[in-house]
């Protein structure tokens, strides 16, 4: 794109951090009000399906996975692992640990699943399915931005 057509884009206004905070407040609490009746928040839930889907994995490598600070990652596992969702495994060596999710962490999660999916189409539903694309779309663009830059700075 040239300069000329730059200068006829309108100007973001306001602060970008403030009004992606605002939005995903909103979101999970919808979500989490559809998962309060399993017991679950979407944090937990998107964690469950996330050592589900992976499989065993360390903690460092499901925190990039999940676009996650470790220390973030080690208080949302704590509850889990107290629960008994989640369990931490021996890794490849004797220092190394790996997470993996329990049959009572697989029956939360399929019994959650259910109401993650009923979120998911009221979410659909209240902004439009246009909408939603859009947003993913432009999210995605933006992940793989940042994405890129954490390559070049590597």
């Amino acid at each position: 794109m040239n300069a000329d057509a730059h200068a006829t884009l309108p100007a973001p206004v306001g602060c970008t951090n403030f009004k992606l905070r605002q939005l995903t407040r909103l979101v999970t609490q919808h979500y989490d009000q559809h998962l309060a009746g399993a017991g679950l928040k979407i944090t937990q839930y998107s964690l469950l399906t996330h050592v589900d889907r992976l499989g065993p994995l360390a903690p460092g490598e499901l925190a990039r996975r999940m676009d996650m600070g470790a220390s973030t990652l080690t208080r949302n596992l704590q509850p889990m692992i107290a629960a008994g969702w989640l369990a931490m495994g021996e890794g490849v060596d004797a220092r190394s640990r790996t997470v993996h999710i329990t049959d009572a962490g697989r029956e939360m999660r399929r019994q959650a699943q259910r109401r993650w999916k009923t979120a998911q189409v009221a979410l659909n539903e209240k902004l439009g399915a246009a909408t939603v694309v859009a947003l993913h779309d432009l999210l995605d663009q933006g992940l793989a931005a940042f994405h890129e830059e954490d390559a070049h700075a590597s």
